[in-house]
């Protein structure tokens, strides 16, 4: 039996008939830019997060790029995010023309360590983007009170973790800004690229529109040099028919994930995944071990797919090189990068695929 790392084909004939009919009245409408159905959406997910707004633009990295420039941050400036973590964030940053400032992340959870941010800290320093890294949610609470105390923003970059909730909260809610990316492979995903920027900011919201649809506030007139990132209305259609089972596909994904969890608690040397704070919803369930690349190998022999979330910190990377922070600088994540491994966890796997995962991951260690 080959088992794929996310099984799409599974998602869509769970709902084909509601999709294609979505997708079939944009077509019919023929109303493909900023239609009907992306104010829907927009609605929707805000509510659903627990914001005032929601701005649907291309993707997720167009979302953290917007909110940063919504918010003023450019040339000259400062963004604290953590090192481990998918190159998008720091992308983001350089796009503002900003320069992304690393920080080490905890063991635990793999998200930005709060008690390194004061560190890190100097006066170009603008703002912080906390990263829900693969479903659980950073430890906002701290990073939230050094940001008020020191005049800075906070942007959640929460790409990976809709409807992950901290302290009874969904994340996204909490800072300026919160960003998301609907990659088709995300907990909630479009069919092709899309993202989204919530906030209770009325003026941010606003200068994110204009931003996202070439400056225009009406059409021909441009009120600012802006871009063209919005969200495309058969995205938001697709969309806008898998956001009311979100909730069931992540506690779906959290029932697998205490499946592995129990099955392989003590298993040769892995180190899985802890919940740590608030509650998860693995977007990924990623193990350590420092076998990591013999275990991809024979879990790839029998047909199942595993992916490497990521396999080289963004400090290490060629393009981030001008930031000199060079090897040995972020211990715990290049230790990481050497030993991380997500298997395939999605609401579709079967009970009958993942007890083969289990046990070729036992057959190993064996």
């Amino acid at each position: 039996m080959q088992i794929p790392f996310v099984d799409l084909q599974a998602q869509y004939q769970s709902l084909n008939a509601e999709l294609d009919a979505a997708v079939l009245r944009v077509m019919q409408q023929c109303n493909f830019i900023l239609g009907k159905e992306v104010s829907d959406f927009e609605r929707a997910f805000a509510a659903y997060v627990g914001a005032k707004h929601c701005v649907g633009v291309a993707s997720g990295l167009d979302a953290l790029k917007l909110a940063l420039e919504a918010l003023g941050i450019g040339c000259g400036d400062e963004v604290i995010i953590p090192a481990h973590t998918f190159i998008a964030s720091a992308l983001a940053v350089s796009a503002s023309g900003a320069r992304p400032v690393l920080v080490e992340v905890e063991e635990d959870s793999f998200n930005l360590d709060p008690r390194r941010l004061e560190a890190a800290i100097t006066p170009r320093a603008k703002a912080i983007m906390p990263v829900h890294l693969y479903g659980q949610p950073a430890d906002l609470e701290p990073v939230l009170d050094i940001a008020r105390r020191y005049g800075l923003r906070v942007i959640e970059d929460a790409s990976q973790a809709h409807g992950a909730r901290y302290r009874g909260r969904r994340v996204g809610a909490f800072g300026d800004a919160g960003c998301f990316s609907f990659y088709p492979g995300k907990n909630l995903g479009a069919y092709g690229d899309a993202g989204g920027l919530v906030t209770d900011d009325d003026a941010l919201a606003e200068r994110a529109r204009l931003l996202r649809n070439y400056g225009q506030e009406v059409k021909y007139k441009h009120v600012v040099k802006g871009y063209n990132l919005r969200l495309d209305t058969m995205q938001a259609a697709v969309l806008g028919v898998k956001l009311p089972r979100l909730d069931d596909w992540n506690a779906r994904r959290s029932a697998l994930a205490a499946t592995y969890t129990h099955a392989l608690e003590g298993v040769g040397d892995l180190k899985l995944p802890r919940v740590v704070h608030g509650d998860h919803v693995f977007h990924l369930y990623v193990v350590r071990t420092a076998r990591r690349d013999a275990l991809q190998r024979h879990l790839a022999e029998r047909g199942i797919a595993t992916v490497i979330h990521y396999p080289m910190p963004i400090h290490l990377q060629a393009a981030y090189a001008d930031l000199g922070y060079g090897r040995g600088a972020f211990p715990l994540s290049e230790r990481l990068a050497d030993e991380v491994l997500s298997l395939p966890i999605y609401a579709e796997l079967t009970t009958e695929q993942q007890s083969q995962v289990i046990a070729a991951v036992k057959d190993f260690f064996a």
